[in-house]
């Protein structure tokens, strides 16, 4: 028999007010609920509900990365210096990378990703093409010294994380195993009941050169994606923006007095023209330190991604910098740059007659500057961030805008590490070459919030039956009651037999407080028993998800688990016939 929780002794300690950190509702309702305690900026403790919850996402994520051929392994989280090294990320991961030193002053960081310590266990295991292709994955903290600790699990300095990495002889055979990821994912994604889009992405700090990543929709999301009806979806970071600025209107050069006009809403209102028909400056400086102007549709943001790639070792510069170099702050255009500025223009401005620019003095502008006649620009290329209302880049339809959570990300590393590392497998021939790697992560705790963001309401929380910490929660509402109480336990029991995960809420708390706290928590389905309905023969049946009730014959009820019993059922199909009860029964 399935054990029987007991809400009089389960560590579940929910609070009645919202933590005044907490601005999303998963961070809010994880607390509240008695999921979770902060123990220090970006650190938590799991409770035993939320540490339920996180083993049941292990598990979907174990049965999917086995179900591929993924062999579970353990690596250290306590990494030697000396692998990053090799591989060149120790210098360029950044601050996020925990470092220290041991006693022996060796250097050693606290794991975030493990490319490097996994290429250098199999380069000394894997020596033959007979071996391959072979994955492994582990379960574990990761680590990263965030500068900014937020969301709750969105964004904390040690999460779960189940990373798998692919060796494989060739390409081919890489596609083969990226692919075989990919859709391991989207059953991943559909288990946890995630309303989820696989979007275009930028390889960060992992690198490769084919990425794409797992987004759950939320309101709470840190990403911005762009999607289209076509099918086309695409992180903003690395969406191809197809802009439409629009003329300013004059082609004929003129300069005109600003005062106070500093930014480029405060342009267009001043010209009455739309932020469209703008044209934004931004400046920094190339790696060598030489500056750099660049030029984008008003209504339009620079994407930072897409200038380091254009222009490698690319900052901006500070409002000094920008003075010193003869670049007066809200006034800065094409026409009359100092000498010695590198100009770079967004494409979509190439055809675009009659620029409205700074003058580049302060209180200044000119409209009516034309390209090749006014000014000239060195390179153009695609620098502005994808935005609601500009073009697919797929279809030529009209792009959308929504926010997701990213809950995993899946890499072609290729030679990267193996290379770097001198990591290679002996082909057919008796030729030594560099393994083809992969890399795919899955955010466990990540996922946790992601969930709770797509499933709450005014109430609490609303756990989909496959992550739910149990999957009933029975509500005797007279403790003590000597017709109550043992009716209550029988029911529970038999549910339990049923292979279910039953919680009995056997408290002396008044029937509102188990209410609230039942829907807090968020339990799929409350099975309520009180005085009358026992007097009645009844019980009374309310799923979480609709909150919807309705009260059924506890014969009906046994039936019901007969049956399910007698064609063995599977147990989240039978919690499904319980849930869908109350639609039924409606009163």
């Amino acid at each position: 028999m399935t054990q029987i929780t007991r809400m009089s002794v389960l560590y579940a300690p929910t609070l009645k007010e919202v933590p005044a950190d907490a601005a999303i509702a998963s961070h809010q309702l994880l607390l509240r609920a008695g999921f979770m305690r902060k123990t220090a900026t970006g650190l938590y403790t799991f409770l035993p509900l939320g540490w339920r919850v996180i083993r049941k996402i292990e598990r979907i994520v174990r049965q999917e990365m086995d179900a591929i051929g993924g062999q579970e392994i353990m690596m250290p989280i306590l990494q030697p210096a000396e692998i990053w090294h090799e591989s060149g990320r120790w210098g360029d991961y950044g601050p996020e990378l925990m470092r220290m030193s041991d006693r022996h002053e060796v250097g050693l960081c606290l794991g975030p990703t493990h490319e490097e310590l996994v290429t250098a266990l199999v380069r000394n295991e894997l020596k033959s093409y007979r071996q391959l292709p072979t994955t492994v994955y582990q379960i574990q903290s990761k680590f990263r010294d965030e500068i900014r600790s937020r969301f709750g699990l969105m964004r904390s300095r040690e999460f779960i994380m189940k990373d798998a990495y692919s060796f494989n002889e060739d390409e081919e055979s890489l596609h083969e195993s990226y692919a075989a990821m990919s859709k391991a994912y989207g059953r991943i994604c559909d288990r946890l009941g995630l309303d989820w889009r696989t979007v275009e992405a930028d390889s960060g700090q992992i690198g490769g050169s084919v990425t794409c990543e797992y987004h759950a929709l939320a309101e709470a999301g840190e990403a911005e994606l762009v999607s289209c009806t076509c099918g086309f979806a695409s992180n903003t970071e690395v969406a191809e923006c197809i802009s439409h600025p629009t003329a300013q209107g004059e082609t004929q050069l003129r300069r005109i007095e600003t005062p106070g006009v500093g930014t480029i809403a405060a342009l267009a209102e001043f010209l009455g023209i739309p932020e469209s028909a703008t044209v934004k400056a931004l400046v920094g400086k190339d790696a060598d330190g030489a500056p750099v102007a660049v030029f984008v549709p008003g209504d339009h943001e620079l994407n930072e991604i897409k200038i380091e790639r254009a222009i490698p070792g690319f900052s901006f510069m500070d409002d000094a910098e920008m003075e010193d170099a003869g670049l007066p702050k809200g006034s800065i255009g094409p026409v009359g740059l100092p000498e010695g500025v590198r100009v770079l223009a967004d494409r979509s401005l190439k055809g675009v007659e009659g620029w409205a620019v700074g003058a580049n003095e302060h209180g200044f502008h000119y409209v009516g500057a034309i390209l090749d006649r006014d000014f000239h620009v060195d390179e153009w290329g695609d620098l502005c961030t994808a935005k609601a209302g500009d073009t697919c880049p797929k279809c030529g339809g009209t792009l959308e805008m929504n926010r997701g959570i990213e809950v995993g990300q899946v890499f072609e590393l290729g030679d990267k590490y193996s290379r770097a590392m001198n990591a290679t497998y002996l082909d057919e021939n008796g030729k030594e070459q560099f393994f083809q790697m992969g890399c795919y992560g899955v955010g466990i705790s990540r996922c946790m919030a992601a969930i709770v963001e797509q499933y709450n309401d005014e109430y609490g929380i609303k756990w989909p039956a496959s992550v739910a910490p149990a999957h009933i929660c029975v509500l005797p509402l007279v403790v003590g009651d000597e017709a109550v109480e043992p009716a209550a336990e029988r029911i529970a029991a038999e549910l339990a037999d049923l292979g279910l995960e039953v919680v009995i809420d056997d408290r002396k708390e008044r029937p509102g407080v188990k209410f609230a706290e039942a829907d807090l928590m968020g339990w799929p389905v409350q099975v309520i028993i009180g005085k009358r309905s026992v007097a009645n023969g009844e019980l009374e049946l309310k799923n979480r998800q609709t909150g919807e009730k309705s009260t059924l014959p506890v014969a009906e009820f046994r039936e019901l688990m007969s049956i399910a019993h007698r064609e063995k059922r599977h147990i989240e199909a039978f919690l499904r016939s319980i849930a869908d009860i109350p639609a039924r029964h409606a009163r």
